[in-house]
């Protein structure tokens, strides 16, 4: 039996996948969590073969979940499935150790498949998704102008984004320079949407 955790913050989602997987005679689902930040503890306590993770959780993401269980539990195969068809996403969670990428919008019964084809060892990926994360290019942003833009999304001011992350004013100006320069918008508000549409953030 493949044994499954499915983390999905949205309840009717992920009874709908629970259901959905019960129903293949080699899949058993071992543990479900609506919460990003349970992922990594509950995987240790139940030793699933597949994890599907979400990506957009609560309090921990299912690419940082991702990279977690790379470390602790490496025997763990991870496939992120969401409704985020973006290229950056694709590239970040693969980068964090990822097995498989697929959306939520695909043919319901390529789930199993793709889970069995994951536990034999390949790496399976949305295949319009993989096309176009070659043709995008990758992450330009630092770790710490992500984390300024992020706090930059909702048009706060220079001062109110400095106390957020923690750093000086002026630094947090030339994390923000810096990035708009590289995403080619005009201030810190497109350059976030920007790099939010492209999953860089």
């Amino acid at each position: 039996m493949i044994r499954l955790l499915l983390a999905e913050d949205q309840a009717m989602m992920r009874g709908a996948l629970a259901v959905l997987l019960r129903l293949e005679d080699d899949m058993e689902v071992v543990a479900e969590v609506a919460d990003g930040a349970e992922i990594v503890q509950t995987a240790l306590e139940v030793r699933p073969d597949v994890a599907l993770l979400d990506i957009e959780l609560p309090h921990v993401s299912g690419i940082e979940a991702t990279e977690e269980l790379s470390r602790r539990l490496p025997e763990c195969r991870v496939v992120i499935v969401t409704t985020f068809s973006r290229p950056g996403y694709l590239q970040r969670a693969m980068g964090a150790g990822a097995h498989g990428f697929l959306v939520k919008d695909a043919p319901a019964d390529g789930l199993a498949v793709a889970i069995r084809r994951v536990t034999a060892g390949e790496t399976v990926v949305d295949p319009d998704l993989a096309g176009r994360a070659l043709r995008v290019a990758d992450c330009p942003l630092t770790e710490r102008e992500r984390d300024v833009l992020i706090a930059a999304e909702d048009g706060s001011s220079i001062a109110d984004i400095a106390e957020r992350v923690h750093l000086s004013r002026s630094t947090v100006r030339n994390y923000l320079s810096s990035a708009i320069g590289k995403t080619g918008t005009r201030n810190k508000v497109e350059s976030a949407l920007l790099a939010r549409r492209n999953g860089w953030l």
